[in-house]
This record gives structure tokens, C-alpha cells and sequence, in this order.
């Protein structure tokens, strides 16, 4: 059983005190997805970062500005995979499917929780992966949208399986 990790959208427009995007102080959320990145590299799971860049903006994802880079903090590596995506699914156009092949469970973390990390979990239980969301390694503008957008998935996806990273670890250790 093959096993990826898709870190969406850890990129610098979200720390951006300047941008519309700015999300707010993330060192927790960042601390916890490097816990998850440590775990998962260890174990052999194929990690798959993707950042979303506007394809015709000037301002915020901006092509080939620094905030379209993954967030310096972030535990990157050259051998992991970046999928570059324009639109909100991260399957939509890129080679994201093709990554994935010979991959049956994924684990999901990013920003934002209620645009493109759920599309990317719609999208791929309509693929019948199994997915596991980290759900302390997800992040919207605000706690009340986190929290409604898990609690829907958990409604409309019983077989989507929702952790905090420290459930994650201690039960697949």
C-alpha cells in the first residue's frame, strides 16, 4: 500500500501581513505540519506540496513573486514533489493524477480549509482514495469556517478520516 502527503498551499501570500490573504500568526500551524512532514518522510510517503498561482494577477499569487513560495519554515525538501495548480482543485489541470499513481492513501493538511483542501478531498474520494485530514494541519480565516467545513466532510464523507497530528502519529506509530 503506497502511501502520499499533500500539503496544500503553504505558501508566503498567507503570511503576508500586506496581502488580502493574510491569515494571521501560523507558527502553531506551521510547527504541527513540520511534525507531520518528520513523520511521513520517515515512513516513506510520497510528499506532494502544491502552491496555487493566478495566472494573470499582479498582486496576491502572482506568478514568480515570492509569495507564491512555499513558507520558508516549512520543511521542504528538493526530492518532494511541487504541483503548480491556477485553479481551487489541485487535481484541475495539472499532473497531480499522475503523481498519485500507484498511491491508495493520502493525508491532507493545507490552507485554506474550505477552498482548495476541501476540493482536494472532494475530488479525491470521488478517485476512492483513502484520505485521512490532519485536521490541526488545516487552516481557513477563521475557526468557525474550519470548523463547519470538517464538520460537513465528516457529513457528506463518512469515509473520510479526521485526525489532529498527534492521533496521527501515535496511531500509525
Amino acid at each position: 500500500m503506497s502511501k502520499a502527503l499533500i500539503l496544500v498551499d503553504f505558501e508566503k501570500e498567507w503570511t503576508d501581513e500586506n496581502s488580502d490573504y493574510f491569515v494571521g500568526d501560523i507558527s502553531e500551524l506551521i510547527e504541527k505540519t513540520n511534525r507531520l512532514i518528520e513523520y511521513c518522510r520517515k515512513n516513506n510517503y510520497k510528499i506532494i506540496f502544491t502552491v496555487h498561482v493566478e495566472k494573470d494577477s499582479d498582486q496576491e499569487f502572482a506568478p514568480n513573486s515570492k509569495n507564491v513560495q512555499i513558507i520558508d519554515e516549512i520543511q521542504k525538501q528538493d526530492s518532494d514533489v511541487v504541483i503548480v495548480k491556477n485553479k481551487i482543485s489541485p487535481f484541475y489541470k495539472t499532473n497531480l493524477e499522475k503523481e498519485l499513481e500507484g498511491v491508495d492513501e493520502i493525508v491532507l493538511g493545507g490552507i485554506l480549509t474550505n477552498l482548495c483542501v476541501r476540493s482536494l478531498a472532494q475530488d479525491a474520494y470521488d478517485r476512492d482514495f483513502a484520505i485521512t485530514i490532519i485536521q490541526d494541519c488545516c487552516r481557513a480565516f477563521d475557526e468557525e469556517t474550519h470548523n463547519f467545513t470538517i464538520k460537513d466532510l465528516k457529513a457528506t464523507r463518512e469515509e473520510i478520516e479526521f485526525l489532529d497530528v498527534d492521533e496521527f502519529v501515535e496511531r500509525n506509530f
